[in-house]
């Protein structure tokens, strides 16, 4: 991996959660992890205390986005971020989560302005930062609307992708009760998450002509209105429409019988009608080593895929497999000439 012009800019995420645990953990293991250089937006202070208790003993610097690079070789950089704040490991603490948004919204700015290749953002705590205020249902929105504040002549909307090694799957509706999914789910909706999706697995991710697996939202895919009409009304024209503007897209499959190791081999990615039918199976298949991937943005983003895990916050337990692979990931799909 190599050479690096920019590093990958990295958001502290929850700070009583695994993210400093992350952070510290994967670039104390850089070399045999093929990672590229990162920084962290956080509090320097705060990441000392939490290799303390992890028996780490990594050099730890502070840094601009600018030099992160010639340091992160020796040492893990720090763009501090925010106060100073206290390290509680498992222990929710209301007055960080302005911190937390800083860090993303700097993660992103930082990409903007030059100094980062990409982004990498670690775990948050919705229910926390809903009490200071945050509106957005999650990473994922949130991210789009920064998009739109630094380029704002991006017209594209933020898809949600969940990316592992066998199994690439990416949900029409995210962060929505599944009873209002069939009031959500549209035509228009459909064709415009595939034409995304479509898009950054050309532009991005290298592929010449990806094949769309597109699920029914009922069982059996609604047996022809026989199991709710939503599929024959709704799925089929979307796919229809697709086909015409020259994307691969196939369906309505079934859900059930469309993630197993055969099924997996005459497609590229799947789409998903909401959260959990696809991404059940995606975690199914590839816990500790997928990645959360978002479509459709000006700029690169990827994410573990898992959560703050705050029972693990300090102890040393945790897996760092998923956010080795966001970093790989991240400057892989921010340098797609080397794919």
């Amino acid at each position: 991996m190599g050479p690096f012009e920019k590093p990958i800019a990295v958001s502290m995420g929850e700070p009583a959660g695994i993210g400093p645990d992350l952070a510290l953990l994967a670039w104390a293991r850089r070399k045999s992890l093929d990672i590229p250089p990162f920084y962290v937006r956080g509090d320097l202070h705060l990441f000392r205390e939490r290799a303390q208790k992890l028996g780490l003993k990594p050099r730890l610097e502070a840094s601009s986005p600018d030099e992160a690079i010639g340091i992160c070789a020796k040492a893990l950089p720090i763009v501090q971020t925010g106060p100073e704040l206290v390290d509680l490991p498992g222990q929710e603490q209301p007055e960080t989560a302005h911190s937390v948004i800083a860090s993303i919204e700097a993660c992103v700015a930082d990409v903007h302005k030059g100094a980062a290749a990409a982004v990498v953002t670690n775990p948050i705590n919705k229910a926390a930062l809903y009490k200071a205020g945050f509106t957005h249902p999650g990473h994922t929105e949130f991210l789009g609307d920064l998009g739109r504040k630094y380029w704002p002549e991006t017209t594209s909307r933020p898809v949600m992708m969940i990316a592992g090694p066998e199994l690439m799957v990416v949900p029409v509706t995210i962060h929505i009760p599944l009873k209002d999914v069939p009031v959500e789910l549209t035509e228009d909706l459909i064709v415009e998450t595939a034409e995304i999706t479509s898009s950054d697995l050309k532009n991005r991710f290298g592929y010449s002509s990806p094949i769309l697996a597109v699920c029914g939202l009922n069982p059996h895919a609604g047996e022809n209105g026989a199991m709710g009409t939503e599929d024959r009304d709704v799925i089929v024209p979307a796919i229809e429409r697709l086909q015409a503007k020259g994307i691969n897209a196939t369906g309505p499959h079934p859900a059930d019988t469309l993630f197993h190791a055969s099924a997996r081999k005459d497609y590229d990615c799947v789409l998903g009608m909401y959260h959990d039918q696809v991404l059940i199976p995606a975690k199914t298949i590839g816990f500790d080593d997928s990645v959360n991937v978002t479509l459709g943005l000006p700029f690169v983003r990827t994410s573990p895929d898992h959560g703050t895990a705050y029972g693990l916050a300090g102890t040393g337990d945790v897996r760092i497999d998923s956010f080795a692979a966001s970093l790989r990931m991240a400057y892989a799909l921010a340098n797609p000439d080397q794919l």
